[in-house]
Formats: structure tokens, C-alpha cells, sequence
């Protein structure tokens, strides 16, 4: 006979966290799913949602996570991925086009594996999620399954531009999340960003506040459909923010991979006798002319990290308004 479920006594029991722990037990990197140290694009116990337009790439790149959970492959985008038990996808939206997907990347020696340890539905949910808050989990629960895929949002629950709707749905991926299910969703961005160009910020992300908020993590692809090459922004972040770079699917096989990215000793050696700012490091980065603030601020990040780890030395500007200038860090050989 199944087991009883648990009354409401027993949730609320396990819920109450002591005070202490919650505030002081907490590692200095989050435990990820995807990610390596500092570099996490997803938590665990905390969403991931993946944004791009028709035929960017999400659902590809989404499948190859999918299969490094399944423990077939290690890495997706050059950073690890942990095994999982059981992985369910959602696959609601051209469930057809989701299955093709999944045909290039998986090889029929995978066809065990697949039967244990992948569920896929096809279709619609049974209600809408946003409305029935404790589906999602229950579903989880039927699969047997500790990752769910929900391909995509918009299938999810029906109007995500109103806030009454993006609450609901955030209730229900909360209560999957408190449930101990890792939570990956594919959603659509805007068609374009500010003045029309390609989305970078997390309000560029289609629909209610209540979507991005309730996740640990987004990542932007932004490119035509069907681009081989496109672009890869980490618009919220867990911990140390991820790229830009550009990815390269290979479309026949089904495999993503990062294109060649600025590397920044390599910009300080070739600066020579100059060295290199942040504003500058800033405009190779994310190839402008006009680096913003907040640009600026990274690339000084990304060298401070550099000369902690002994690998850069910095030179103070003759004023407290000058930059500080970066050259490389000279070994002496024994």
C-alpha cells in the first residue's frame, strides 16, 4: 500500500529551519548543477531559466544539459555538469521539434538509459500550472523525477505579461524547488532590446517580474533562427557572472560549444609597456566602443581576479581620477 501523505503538521515541521543555521551555515560557493567554484549558471535548489527567440538554441542547448544530468556527457559549454536520478521534460511546446532535437544528440546505445531515466510529456500540462500551483511538483512526483525541463513557459500557464499569472507560476516552480526538484525552464525573451538591439538586461525578458525574480540564474541566446553562431549573456547570476561569448551549434550533431573568447593576459602582453585599464578591457569584452559603467566595473573584476591570483600586478593612477593600469606579473627564474 503507498505511504500516507505526509499531514500539515508534518510539512510545517520540516520547513522550520533554527535561526542559526539558516543565516550562518552557508558555503562560500553554491553547490551547482552547472558550474564550476564561483563560475555557477545553476544552483542547486534555485532555477535556471534559458531566454532566446525562435530558434536561437535553447532547446539544444537545454538537451545537452539534459544529458550530462543523465550522466552521458560531462560538460556543456566547458563548465560540469552534476548527475541527477531522473530527469522529466515538458516538452509543450512542437514537442515534434523538441523530439528532433534530442534524435541528433542521443545515440541508440543511449536507449536504456533513456527508458530509466528520462520521462518526457508530450502536450499541454493537465492545468495550468499558474492556476494550479501544485501541479508541477506533483508531476515531479509521479515521474519519480528530481530535474524537470519545462519547454517552454508559455505553455506553462496562460497570460505571463500579467503579475497575478507570473505569481502563480512562481509558486508552483517554488514548491518544485522546496520539493528537492532542480528546475530548468525555457522562456522567450523581447523581440528586441533597447533601441532594437539584442537583449542584455533581465527587463528584456518577456513577462511578469515574477519570472526572473523567482529564479537563481538567467541566460540569454540571442541570434536569428537557425544562426550557427550566437550570442551568450548571463543576465542574473548565483555567484560570479558567466561570459559574454558566443556559442556555436552544430546543428547535425546537436553539440554547442564556446567560440574562441578574450582572453585578458593576452590583451595585458600584447599592451606591452601601456598596460591595460578596465575601460579598455571593458570595450574587448563586449565589443564596444562605449563601455558602460557597469561593464567597466566587470572587466576591473575579471583583472583584480587575475592579480589575486598572482598573475597580474596593478599600477595606481598619478590621481585619484586616473585609471589603474594592469601589466603581467614577471617570474623570476630560479
Amino acid at each position: 500500500m503507498p505511504e500516507p501523505a505526509p499531514s500539515p503538521e508534518e510539512t510545517l515541521g520540516q520547513l522550520f529551519v533554527p535561526g542559526g543555521a539558516f543565516v550562518l551555515d552557508v558555503p562560500d560557493t553554491p553547490p551547482s548543477v552547472w558550474g564550476s567554484e564561483a563560475d555557477v549558471l545553476w544552483a542547486e535548489g534555485e532555477a535556471l531559466m534559458i531566454a532566446a527567440p525562435q530558434g536561437a538554441g535553447k532547446t539544444t542547448v537545454a538537451f545537452q544539459v539534459v544529458r550530462a544530468r543523465l550522466g552521458l556527457q560531462d560538460t556543456v559549454l566547458g563548465l560540469p555538469v552534476t548527475p541527477g536520478e531522473r530527469v522529466l521534460y515538458l516538452a509543450m511546446d512542437r514537442p515534434a521539434q523538441a523530439q528532433r532535437a534530442a534524435n541528433r544528440l542521443f545515440a541508440l546505445d543511449d536507449r536504456e538509459i533513456l527508458n530509466e531515466r528520462l520521462i518526457v510529456w508530450k502536450g499541454p500540462p493537465p492545468f495550468d500550472l499558474a492556476k494550479r500551483p501544485d501541479i508541477l511538483a506533483a508531476m515531479c512526483e509521479r515521474a519519480k523525477a528530481d530535474t524537470v525541463v519545462v519547454d517552454s513557459l508559455k505553455d506553462a500557464a496562460i497570460g505571463l505579461s500579467d503579475d497575478e499569472v507570473g505569481a502563480g507560476y512562481n509558486r508552483a516552480r517554488q514548491k518544485a524547488l522546496t520539493e528537492g526538484v532542480q528546475v530548468l525552464e525555457l522562456h522567450h525573451n523581447r523581440k528586441a532590446g533597447a533601441n532594437g538591439g539584442e537583449p542584455n538586461t533581465i527587463s528584456d525578458v518577456y513577462g511578469s517580474v515574477w519570472l526572473t525574480s523567482g529564479t537563481g540564474s538567467v541566460i540569454s541566446l540571442y541570434g536569428d533562427p537557425g544562426d550557427p553562431v550566437v550570442s551568450f549573456r548571463h543576465l542574473k547570476q548565483p555567484m560570479n557572472e558567466v561570459g559574454p561569448f558566443r556559442v556555436v551549434h552544430d546543428h547535425p550533431s546537436g553539440t554547442s560549444s564556446v567560440q574562441q573568447t578574450t582572453d585578458l593576459l593576452d590583451l595585458v602582453r600584447t599592451s606591452g609597456a601601456e598596460g591595460l585599464t578596465a575601460k579598455r578591457a571593458a570595450e574587448a569584452l563586449f565589443e564596444t566602443n562605449k563601455p558602460t559603467p557597469a561593464q567597466v566595473e566587470k572587466a576591473r573584476r575579471r583583472l583584480e581576479g587575475l592579480r589575486n591570483a598572482g598573475q597580474l600586478l596593478r599600477h595606481e593612477g598619478q590621481s585619484k581620477t586616473s585609471s589603474a593600469t594592469y601589466y603581467l606579473q614577471i617570474r623570476s627564474v630560479s
